[in-house]
């Protein structure tokens, strides 16, 4: 994977500033990827490409269990979102609908990647290139059975 880094750093980015709640009627996912983080960055969706990433403070997706979230974020280009942690359910929500991936950084790893920067992510080997500053970092190690679920499309999909 690699792409673009969009650097939220604050703690506790919760599901209505990742998709704010007037939008939660809209079906159609193209459409409703035009509202991703709009609660925190009006932008946000004009600015991303196709495999970029988001790189966010703790307890990233805290709130309502809306599965809108990363319906909006993967459908607008995000391919994995990097935070020290996550609340549960939005953790739950990006693997069981196979839309992105949650990985989870140190606290450090957050403060020395800067907005825009290039990185690309080695799951085979737990690791961040950030290729902007020449630098690695160590990524908690991912569970394979969760790569295959995302792989497959999501849980309903997923045949062991």
């Amino acid at each position: 994977m690699k792409g673009t880094v969009h650097k939220y750093s604050r703690d506790n980015i919760d599901t209505d500033v990742i998709l704010p709640g007037p939008y939660l009627k809209i079906h159609d996912h193209a459409e409703l990827s035009k509202h991703a983080m709009e609660g925190i960055d009006i932008d946000f969706s004009n600015k991303v490409g196709k495999g970029d990433f988001i790189l966010a403070g703790s307890n990233f997706g805290c709130g309502s269990s809306r599965e809108h979230a990363p319906i909006a974020l993967s459908h607008c280009g995000i391919g994995a979102v990097l935070a020290p942690s996550f609340a549960r359910i939005f953790y739950r929500n990006c693997v069981d609908g196979g839309y992105l991936l949650p990985l989870e950084i140190e606290k450090s790893t957050l403060e020395q990647i800067s907005d825009k920067d290039t990185l690309e992510i080695d799951l085979q080997n737990n690791q961040i290139h950030d290729m902007t500053n020449r630098k690695k970092f160590s990524i908690a190690t991912f569970p394979p059975l969760i790569k295959k679920i995302i792989d497959a499309g999501g849980l309903m999909y997923y045949k062991e």
